[in-house]
């Protein structure tokens, strides 16, 4: 059989596969499709389509040895929104379950406004188990946790810095016109509400009293929020890596 990727998947391949346009692959056994594209590599939650004769296939389909794939990788969030034949049963909305190996990038998210999974320490089985239970795609550097079988919806991070990392998830995901910065924990993934102060003032530093006057609380770990340089320089980090996007944070400091 013949194997052509596309786009950024060629780079998954193993090495001995990234210089061919067209892999050829003698099938020594019965195999799924999906197990044949992940022994060369590459995790099938990184799979948009597969193209056998000009119709869409499964991950299940078994293929001969006269077959010829064209393999195409995920193009956004309808992948993940919309019933396409290698996902049929799509997600209702966009949230998230990260892997240990991109914490750092935990905070940025949940300091957006997006909903978002995460615990340390946490097993590739509990944390596939969250994101099956509860719908969230997962998020993770590690190939080889994404080519679980029981996973159908998963991303592979591809940057390494944190904020490289946040801009890579928003635009792939398209969510940008839906962040709503400072709303979540970001200690625990709570909505944060606004609470009055004389309700938490014996809760409160001495100078934080004096300065502060508007504040927000998590709904679930009643961890305290209010403005000050830490959030001046989230809001920093909102402006770099979006510019040209007018989130409206003024609106959120106190």
């Amino acid at each position: 059989m013949f194997l052509s990727f596309h786009g950024h998947l060629r780079n998954l391949l193993r090495r001995g596969y990234q210089n061919q346009q067209k892999i050829e692959h003698a099938l020594n056994r019965r195999a799924s499709i999906k197990d044949i594209i992940e022994s060369m590599g590459v995790p099938h939650t990184e799979i948009g389509r597969l193209i056998i004769n000009d119709q869409e296939v499964s991950f299940l389909h078994i293929p001969n040895n006269n077959t010829s794939v064209e393999i195409f990788p995920l193009s956004g969030p309808d992948d993940f929104l919309t019933a396409t034949s290698l996902r049929p049963e799509p997600l209702p909305e966009l949230i998230f379950a990260l892997d240990m190996n991109v914490g750092k990038l935990v905070k940025l998210l949940r300091m957006a406004g997006i909903d978002t999974f995460y615990t340390n320490p946490i097993s590739e089985l509990e944390l596939l188990k969250v994101g099956v239970e509860e719908n969230r795609i997962v998020l993770s550097r590690n190939k080889d946790l994404l080519k679980r079988k029981a996973l159908t919806f998963g991303y592979l991070v591809k940057n390494f810095s944190p904020e490289k990392q946040f801009q890579e998830i928003i635009h792939f995901f398209g969510l940008t016109r839906n962040l709503q910065p400072f709303t979540r924990c970001m200690a625990c993934n709570g909505l944060l509400k606004k609470v009055d102060k004389q309700k938490i003032i014996a809760e409160l530093e001495p100078l934080t009293k004096i300065h502060y006057h508007c504040f927000q609380q998590c709904s679930d770990c009643t961890k305290l929020y209010w403005s000050g340089s830490h959030k001046d320089k989230m809001v920093d980090i909102i402006k770099r890596c979006f510019p040209d996007q007018d989130f409206s944070v003024e609106c959120k400091k106190h």
